[in-house]
């Protein structure tokens, strides 16, 4: 496949599951909020990473990464009182963050070198 159109193979498609349901895990999330968050078709695993291959293949790793902390990013602010009343909760939002800042610099590693 030429350099414009990028695709993961099925062991990234299966890390990329593992670490979406690690990050909902982590979040409090469910793949519901997911299918909201990415306007999928349906709640099914396969069809939400359908979706983000898709981003993917249009964007690469990074526009994937991007997305994936667009996604966090909302559902922060969706939260009562937004990120900035979360002092409670700030290590397992950290822990988040940190996760999705870890694949995103893994991402640039990989894309880049």
């Amino acid at each position: 496949m030429p350099a414009s159109a990028p695709t993961l193979s099925p062991e990234q498609l299966d890390e990329l599951q593992s670490l979406l349901k690690d990050w909902l895990r982590l979040s409090g999330r469910t793949q519901s909020d997911l299918r909201r968050a990415l306007r999928a078709g349906s709640i099914r695993m396969p069809v939400l990473i359908d979706e983000l291959h898709r981003t993917y293949c249009r964007e690469g790793a990074a526009g994937l990464a991007e997305r994936l902390c667009a996604i966090e990013a909302g559902w922060l602010c969706e939260e009562p009182g937004g990120a900035a009343d979360s002092a409670g909760d700030d290590g397992l939002l950290q822990d988040s963050m940190g996760q999705l800042d870890l694949l995103l610099q893994e991402i640039r590693a990989d894309g880049g070198a």
